[in-house]
């Protein structure tokens, strides 16, 4: 299972890490060049901690990674990779510093497809917002795509930020499950344990998606 997230654009400013060193980072051979060319000035490289700690917004609040048990937690830095406008992909240990950009899908998309598709997952599990999914369109046979709407009065509406949060926690769920599910129907069997969720079918172009269904209050 790979699991896609978007950074938040919330990060924590660490008083204190260690210097930047971007031949430790994943993907170091094929997306090293790039880093090195946007890295900007402005951006402190002595005060790096892992990605887990900078990125606080509302999505990484609801995984919470800090009260995921050490088997949760293992197994979200075998599959969880967040897509920076900076890093262009990122495990959830890697070290980094705080910084401020706007993804450039010219920019990372032929390096990030390749290194992506070489990794040969065999479930991707989709939560990126549309601003990062220009980077990559994995194929859709093996693709859940996770949507978030209100259903108020039996009408549906799109949630847009807190849409973060239930992606969150669905991320949250899928790592504290006992095995990482395999496909598609997996990922809603356990969905379906704090959801209210329908599955569709892709149809050519369009991936599976999993719709959160979420009662208006």
């Amino acid at each position: 299972m790979l699991i896609l997230l978007p950074p938040s654009e919330g990060k924590h400013q660490p008083i204190s890490g260690k210097t930047l060193k971007l031949n430790q980072l994943t993907f170091h051979q094929s997306l090293g060049q790039i880093r090195t060319t946007l890295l900007s000035q402005k951006i402190d490289q002595s005060k790096s901690r892992p990605a887990h700690e900078i990125y606080t917004g509302v999505l990484f609040q609801a995984l919470n990674w800090g009260t995921l048990s050490a088997a949760a937690q293992k197994r979200g830095e075998k599959s969880i990779l967040v897509i920076s406008a900076v890093f262009g992909a990122l495990r959830m240990h890697d070290n980094i510093p705080s910084y401020k950009a706007k993804i450039k899908t010219s920019v990372w998309k032929k390096a990030l497809t390749a290194t992506l598709e070489d990794l040969e997952a065999d479930l991707i599990v989709d939560c990126r917002s549309s601003t990062y999914a220009g980077v990559w369109t994995p194929d859709a046979s093996k693709t859940v795509n996770i949507r978030v709407f209100h259903i108020k009065e039996g009408e549906r509406s799109v949630i847009t930020h807190m849409s973060k949060k239930y992606r969150g926690e669905l991320t949250r769920y899928l790592l504290q499950a006992g095995v990482s599910p395999k496909t598609p129907a997996e990922v809603m069997k356990i969905a379906a344990k704090y959801f209210d969720c329908e599955l569709t079918k892709p149809d050519g172009k369009n991936p599976y998606y999993l719709d959160l269904l979420i009662e208006a209050g």
